[in-house]
């Protein structure tokens, strides 16, 4: 792989990463389409990266579909997929991580516990393997994409880190891997998180800008739905990711919520329209 992405460089091509943990769907896709566009050579890796799950968590069942991924890849005109083995990202004397204080302690930092500093790990160790001219992250991991740009900006990496919008199901679910583990009624509950975003959305649509009674909103709409658990839903400035008590500048509103088991998360990404302006832009 760095073999390859020297060779690259040498001939002044711009090399494009997709980073996956593999069960690849739509969401994916789109990174690698607009990716496509950009970059050639582009790289997609495939790691299921066994240092961002706790030890209670599904790294043992997380879904792994190597054959099809690789075939949707190359149908996708991936050049090369870098697929390393554990043992060769974190040899058996590996003892040095990345920690991107701050963001990692936050929302999802604080309901898994080291998962940042996994992601965090990775990361850097794809970018330093495959030095792409740009890397593709989801939005849908907001907190995650936003740490990766921190690390990114705080290190001087030379890799541009780029974020692409969310993609959803017809009915606004959010595409994750991790949707394969609900059954028909936790699929069908699941909506629930896009109801609540579209709901606090008609909110600031409004005019409503005190957090207080957008957060109500959430809760209320995410109460309505019996086999929801909310972990958290809260509204944070999307820099820091810490709490603001009035949407004046960019914020996430963010969700995570169990169905079951399955733990799935989702968010609203608001900012001004302009410099100044009470007028908002949402990506949802």
């Amino acid at each position: 792989m760095k073999e390859t992405a020297r060779q690259a460089r040498a001939e002044g091509r711009i090399i494009g990463l997709v980073p996956t943990m593999g069960a690849l769907h739509e969401g994916h896709l789109s990174l690698i389409a607009q990716a496509k566009r950009e970059c050639s050579p582009l790289i997609a890796s495939i790691f299921v990266n066994p240092k961002q799950f706790g030890p209670k968590e599904d790294f043992a069942k997380y879904p792994r579909a190597f054959e099809t991924d690789s075939e949707k890849l190359k149908h996708a005109g991936v050049d090369a997929v870098f697929a390393p083995e554990p043992v060769e990202i974190y040899p058996n004397d590996f003892s040095t991580y990345v920690n991107v204080e701050g963001l990692s302690e936050r929302l999802e930092g604080r309901s898994r516990p080291g998962h940042f500093r996994g992601v965090a790990t990775v990361v850097i160790k794809l970018l330093q393997i495959v030095q792409p001219h740009r890397a593709y992250f989801g939005r849908k991991d907001a907190q995650q994409a936003r740490l990766i740009q921190k690390m990114a900006h705080d290190l001087n990496l030379d890799s541009e880190i780029v974020i692409c919008p969310i993609v959803r199901e017809s009915d606004g679910l959010a595409l994750s891997s991790r949707n394969v583990y609900l059954n028909p009624d936790e699929r069908r509950a699941a909506t629930v998180l896009h109801r609540a975003l579209q709901a606090a959305k008609g909110e600031l649509d409004r005019g409503v800008r005190e957090v207080m009674q957008l957060k109500d909103v959430l809760q209320r709409t995410l109460s309505k739905e019996t086999l929801a658990t909310v972990d958290y839903a809260e509204i944070v400035d999307a820099d820091s990711f810490e709490p603001v008590v009035r949407v004046r500048k960019a914020c996430y509103l963010v969700l995570a919520v169990f169905f079951g088991k399955t733990r799935l998360i989702d968010n609203l990404y608001v900012e001004p329209a302009s410099p100044g302006s009470d007028d908002l832009v949402f990506h949802l």
